[in-house]
Parts: structure tokens; sequence; C-alpha cells
């Protein structure tokens, strides 16, 4: 994976720790993922994209 060691990732994994905070991390990853399904949709020529506010949450079945 681009010649990054286990050793290296470790790294960058405690340098993101100590910048964002662990109570953050799960934010960054949700907006990680619909940056990345927003993107494949786009690819895929469908015009729709998914943004939705703050604190609004999919209903649960």
């Amino acid at each position: 994976m681009f010649g990054f060691g286990m050793p290296e990732l470790i790294v960058i994994l405690v340098i993101v720790l100590v910048v964002f905070g662990a109570g953050r991390l799960p934010e960054i990853g949700g907006a990680l993922g619909k940056s990345i399904r927003n993107f494949k949709n786009s690819s895929e020529g469908k015009d729709e994209i998914v943004i939705k506010p703050k604190g609004e949450e999919e209903p649960k079945a």
C-alpha cells in the first residue's frame, strides 16, 4: 500500500489522534465515507448527492 509498512501507519495514526483527538475520529471517518460515496455516485453519472445537516440521522428500521 504505497510503500507504507506497519510502523509508518502506526506513526500516522498516533499523529492523527494527537491532532484531532479520539472523540472526533468517528466524525472524520463518517465524513470521509460520505465523501467517497458521493464521489462514486458522481463518477457513475448519478446527479443526486447526499447532503444531510448535522444532527439529522437516518431512521432506523
